[in-house]
């Protein structure tokens, strides 16, 4: 039997495994359904008009068309929430939540950038799509474009388990899931000088929610064999 919410998307989409995993964090079980917006067939852009994925459908609303579809990570997890409020991965609190939003939006935007189009392009899907990887644009990204990032998260990770409150919630989702991609690219954080973040994304990243999503994409996602 199907279940009501199905997700449109690609495997490996940083956007896409937020949404994943804040569901197996929650425990709600989903349909996935392959959609590529490399182009968006035209069904794809009428649910989702900027023609970006992932898509949500629940089809206890709608199971064709537009009914029942949210386009957008964001406005899907605070859907989710809201259908299924525990274990809660907003807090509560007035200041955290809107904390919270603040790290989900900079992990979307200016993480996903960087991340995605300095990264994640260059390296993965330029060998994905039979091009050679644009290894200097990668390390440009790696060693100018990112430390100022890595910075902030460092110190807002400073004596603390998680981003904001007291359990995994929203902006560690949101941060973490770029930092796989960072992977799949073949750089890692510096240790030494980020041992704080490096040793957060460890703990995250290895949480089943995680594991699950990374495991499925590494049988094809082919592996960085270059240093960056």
């Amino acid at each position: 039997m199907a279940n009501d919410l199905l997700i449109y998307g690609m495997k490996g989409s940083p956007f896409v495994r937020k949404v994943q995993v804040l569901l197996a964090e929650k425990g709600v079980p989903y349909d996935f359904e392959m959609a590529s917006p490399f182009p968006a067939p035209d069904w794809l852009a009428e649910i989702s008009p900027a023609k970006r994925i992932p898509v949500l459908r629940d089809r206890s609303i709608g199971t064709e068309g537009v009914a029942g579809t949210i386009p957008d990570s964001s406005a899907i997890c605070a859907y989710v929430e809201r259908k299924h409020p525990e274990p809660p991965m907003y807090p509560r609190a007035a200041y955290d939540y809107a904390r919270a939003l603040w790290f989900e939006e900079y992990a979307d935007s200016e993480l996903a950038m960087r991340v995605g189009m300095g990264l994640f392009r260059p390296m993965v899907m330029a060998r994905m799509f039979g091009k050679e990887p644009d290894v200097a644009t990668a390390r440009k990204t790696v060693h100018e474009q990112l430390p100022p990032l890595f910075d902030y998260l460092e110190k807002s990770l400073a004596g603390r388990a998680w981003l904001v409150g007291d359990a995994l919630g929203i902006a560690d989702i949101s941060v973490a899931t770029q930092f796989v991609n960072f992977h799949h690219a073949g750089a890692k954080v510096d240790a030494g000088r980020w041992p704080v973040l490096a040793k957060w994304i460890d703990g995250v990243l290895a949480r089943p929610s995680f594991a699950a999503c990374i495991a499925q994409e590494r049988k094809f996602i082919p592996a960085s064999d270059v240093e960056l």
